[in-house]
């Protein structure tokens, strides 16, 4: 079996597992004395999670060389959709109830949610463009398209720390990985420009 065939099996299964989990918890009623809020961060961390694992493949892909790896990454970014979506789902449903009016009145008034519902409408056209045809379509302007999910990696660290009140030490460390990753992108770019110029 090629080793990019069994890294995807891998990847599939362990990115299943934390769903797995919350199915699990609300199955047997252990999802805390709040519920909805342990639903949302939970959902709300693995969406970042998987965005940060998404963005790591192209470095290490060029670091190693390896670039059939680069066909787990759009696998990863679809499994940052589906978190998000449960994330977005559990707000619309198990916190506004579906009632239109407050959520509109919620995502003019919050900040945290402004910034929340811009990343989750990021991610919601990089996949609904993730599939060949959307590629053949667009060509090299979907390159340049899906250069947002670095976007949505800032804009979903940013929902994060205004989310939270007191203790930030969380959101800057994702905060401090999403600066390295786009980091590397950058002087990856500036080095491959100044190799081509020489």
């Amino acid at each position: 079996m090629k080793r990019i065939v069994l890294l995807k099996r891998v990847l599939f299964a362990a990115a299943l597992m934390p769903a797995a989990a919350l199915a699990y918890n609300a199955y047997t009623g252990d999802l805390t004395a709040n519920p909805v809020d342990y639903i949302e961060d939970f959902t709300g961390d693995w969406t970042l999670a998987m965005l940060v694992i998404s963005l790591c493949v192209t470095p290490i892909r060029r670091i190693t060389k390896w670039n059939e790896i680069i066909k787990v990454r759009r696998m990863l970014g679809l499994f940052a959709f589906f978190y998000a979506t449960l994330h977005v789902a559990t707000w619309i449903a198990l916190v506004s109830f579906f009632d239109v009016p407050t959520m509109l009145e919620d995502i003019s008034m919050r900040p945290f949610i402004m910034v929340g519902m811009a990343t989750f409408l990021i991610l919601l056209t990089l996949a609904v463009t993730s599939n060949q045809a959307s590629i053949r379509r667009l060509g090299r302007r979907w390159a340049k398209l899906h250069m947002l999910v670095y976007v949505a990696a800032v804009g979903a660290v940013i929902h994060f720390w205004q989310l939270v009140k007191a203790d930030t030490t969380e959101p800057r460390r994702w905060a401090v990985v999403v600066a390295v990753l786009l980091g590397f992108r950058i002087w990856w770019t500036w080095r491959t420009q100044m190799l081509s110029r020489s």
